[in-house]
């Protein structure tokens, strides 16, 4: 159990770091950062749907079959993730930004991001009650989900009338909350009997949600047939990706 929580926490703050890529991003060109975004989505929606199908599904299955609870696990993952991203894009603003003040619309962002993030340590922390392998995966999903996550909060934020450092250090702080979620997932898993069947499918569910509702209409609006092939390549990429991993177990 101790390497469990070694590795977990290990992946929450390697993970939580990613919000620091802000410092990399302050000098680079508009265009070039939205092609780094639209290769990083595509690979992340791949990335997703090969970690809940490839690893978390077929792992909850083995252990614990398919039936109605399973489902409605799922389902569970499914929706918190749909009421997390309801709060994210409720951004409606009556206010000038300033230095000073900060628009409505930001306090909003943080309180879901803070949410998604925590809910994302929960995910990591569930994946490593199943074995160390189904967690690097899961690891790994989840940091390519946050570049482009992270890179669009830190937008938001200098939108909303912070200064770049100040968002820069508020992104990872709210980033620090998935290590809450990370515990949580552990403890219950260590003191909740049989939870991790749960845990299980509540992650899978929030993955397939990410890839298929955040994820995968943001490359539908690219239409150009040249980068909808790069955009398919790299979706089969984050499959393949996930598929390669199992060579750890």
């Amino acid at each position: 159990m101790n390497t469990v929580w070694l590795y977990a926490l290990i992946s929450v703050a390697l993970v939580s770091l990613i919000s620091l890529i802000g410092l990399s991003l302050l000098s680079l060109a508009v265009d070039k950062l939205r092609r780094l975004l639209f290769l990083l989505v595509s690979l992340s929606a791949g990335v997703l749907m090969g970690d809940a199908f490839i690893h978390l599904l077929p792992e909850l299955v083995a252990d614990y079959g398919f039936d109605l609870s399973v489902s409605l696990s799922v389902l569970s993952g499914i929706t918190v993730f749909f009421i997390v991203e309801k709060i994210v894009h409720w951004r409606h603003c009556h206010h000038q930004a300033n230095g000073v003040h900060a628009h409505p619309f930001v306090v909003t962002n943080l309180v879901g991001d803070t949410v998604h993030n925590m809910v994302d340590g929960l995910v990591i922390g569930a994946s490593y009650l199943v074995s160390v392998p189904v967690g690097v995966a899961t690891t790994i999903a989840v940091a390519l989900h946050e570049i482009p996550q992270e890179v669009s909060d830190f937008g938001v934020l200098i939108h909303g009338g912070f200064s770049k450092q100040k968002a820069l250090w508020v992104n990872f702080l709210v980033a620090l909350s998935s290590i809450v979620g990370v515990v949580a997932a552990l403890l219950l898993g260590q003191y909740v009997g049989d939870i991790t069947g749960f845990l299980l499918a509540f992650s899978a569910g929030a993955f397939i949600y990410i890839a298929a509702a955040d994820l995968i209409p943001e490359l539908h609006k690219e239409v150009r047939v040249s980068r909808s092939l790069g955009q398919l390549s790299l979706f089969i990429l984050g499959i393949f990706v996930m598929m390669a991993l199992l060579w750890l177990k």
